[in-house]
């Protein structure tokens, strides 16, 4: 890991607080990062004291003056810039993704690939900030819209993508002229420091001000200074629905914006007339990857009642076949938890699950031993649950699988949208009308409905979120580029009278 440190340029780094061009010697204390693949010490970052943080934030808001007046296709070159730098670094770079955050090396390649592919949509969309134009009911008057940058946008991650969603954010506000300021998870500081230092060099190649986008490092404090600053319109944040409950009433309390991708407790509905072999696919990995830490982690399968039995016993014995270990190891398909904290709400969940009638199909269990000295590590588990068990209506971040049957169509619909999170869903039919019903008003109530794929694995392309707890952002593609900016409505007169809307008349004299 020292050598692939080494490559991204922060080996000897030690700091946590960075302006886009300087680091800040900062009088935080430390912030370690440890590994859950092996319990071992990666290295240290400072923590961003409230001086530091006020330095950053005058020195955003400073770049912002100058950034905003670059043309958008200007700023578009520097997210191109970057990345190709991403390219450059993708394989170190998701080395560090899964060995900090535990998630596989495939995985971690793929979230690299996610920050380059939101830099090639970013670097189109820069020619691409479109406005409206609209005729007037006055004569010889225009009428149009059009959309500027909002300023600084604070941008607030998780730990289980620890590079890509800052990307989703940052790229987009970049190219729309706006300036960043992040706040990775303190569970995964260093993949912060390795993404700044390789923007840093192309801000420094590019002369971009000094600003654009910076890097703070901390906890809950951090956060909460960040939600409450005037200085920043926009929060994104990305996290637990109690996380986002705070952030977004601190945010409100000032009428600033907020962006909230919060919890997930997402279902694939299996009909009877699914293709049962594709769908193993998908649900399989829709529950264990990532270990079961994705927001849009498959928590819930309802099985139609007809092919309930045969299709959980394809899924029995997948997980028979489930390898688990260093995510480093191509050959396994599950690393550990984040952190033992993350065990213990996997081990309360599955002790909740017990008594409230749940009869487990697949055990779960700790592993222990040669290889898993970390105690991070667990056993994928699944579940046969009723639908209103209060433990299947909660979100644990872990691979516990809950299944239940259904009878009609309607019936797994109503069971699908019967818990208070609404980001990510999806129905294993080959049958038309009930692929079509899924995805109508009276279908799926969240903001993902996917046929015949899985619930986790969204692209760039669509924009990304959910609705009810899952807080309502909308990230990535399609327009949530409008998100980071504010809508001003142009008139303009070109006439030598002035006409009142609506025939008003006022004369004077």
């Amino acid at each position: 890991m020292k050598e692939i440190l080494d490559n991204l340029g922060i080996g000897s780094l030690n700091r946590g607080t960075s302006t886009g061009s300087n680091w800040l010697i900062t009088n935080g204390s430390p912030l370690d990062s440890t590994s859950p693949v092996d319990g071992n010490l990666i290295g240290s970052v400072m923590q961003t004291d409230r001086a530091s943080y006020d330095v950053v934030v005058l020195k955003a808001k400073e770049a912002f003056t100058e950034w905003r007046q670059w043309p958008a296709p200007r700023r578009g070159e520097i997210v191109r810039q970057i990345g190709e730098a991403l390219r450059a670094k993708k394989e170190d770079l998701g080395k560090l993704v899964s060995y900090e955050m535990g998630k596989s090396l495939q995985e971690g390649y793929g979230e690299v690939q996610e920050m380059i592919d939101i830099c090639d949509f970013a670097v189109g969309l820069s020619r691409q900030l479109y406005g409206l134009s609209m005729h007037s009911e006055r004569p010889l008057h225009r009428m149009y819209e059009q959309w500027h940058p909002l300023g600084v946008v604070g941008i607030i991650s998780a730990f289980n993508f620890p590079v890509a969603v800052w990307s989703w954010n940052s790229m987009l506000a970049l190219v729309c002229g706006d300036v960043c300021i992040w706040k990775p998870s303190e569970k995964a500081p260093l993949c912060g420091v390795a993404c700044q230092k390789i923007i840093q060099e192309v801000f420094e190649s590019n002369v971009v001000p000094e600003g654009v986008s910076c890097l703070v490092q901390g906890g809950r404090e951090l956060g909460e200074w960040m939600a409450a600053d005037e200085n920043l319109p926009l929060i994104s944040a990305t996290g637990s629905t109690r996380m986002g409950k705070a952030v977004g009433a601190r945010v409100g309390e000032r009428l600033g914006r907020s962006l909230l991708e919060l919890g997930g407790n997402n279902a694939i509905i299996i009909s009877k007339e699914a293709d049962l072999n594709m769908s193993l696919i998908g649900c399989v990995f829709g529950a264990v990857g990532t270990a079961g830490q994705r927001c849009t982690s498959t928590r819930r399968l309802i099985i139609q009642e007809e092919v309930y039995e045969s299709f959980t016993q394809k899924l029995v014995a997948a997980y028979g076949q489930l390898k688990i270990g260093n995510p480093l190891d191509e050959k396994n398909h599950v690393g550990p938890l984040i952190d033992r904290d993350a065990v213990a709400n996997y081990l309360q969940a599955i002790e909740a699950c017990k008594k409230q009638g749940g009869t487990f199909l697949v055990e779960g269990g700790v592993l222990s031993g040669e290889g898993f000295e970390s105690g991070c590590y667990v056993k994928p588990c699944i579940a046969a649950v009723h639908p209103g068990m209060e433990v299947v209506q909660t979100e644990t971040f872990a691979p516990i699988l809950y299944v239940m049957k259904y009878h009609s169509i309607e019936e797994a619909i109503r069971m699908q949208n019967e818990v208070p999170q609404g980001l990510s869903s999806a129905i294993m039919t080959l049958n038309l009308r009930e692929a079509e019903l899924f995805l109508s008003a009276a279908g799926s109530d969240c903001g993902i409905a996917n046929v015949n794929i899985g619930t986790s694995g969204a692209e760039i392309g669509g924009a990304f979120g959910g609705e009810k707890e899952t807080g309502g952002g909308r990230e990535s593609g399609s327009d949530a580029w409008k998100n980071y900016m504010r809508r001003q409505t142009n008139t303009i007169n070109y006439g030598n009278k002035l006409p009142l809307a609506q025939g008003i008349q006022f004369h004077l004299g």
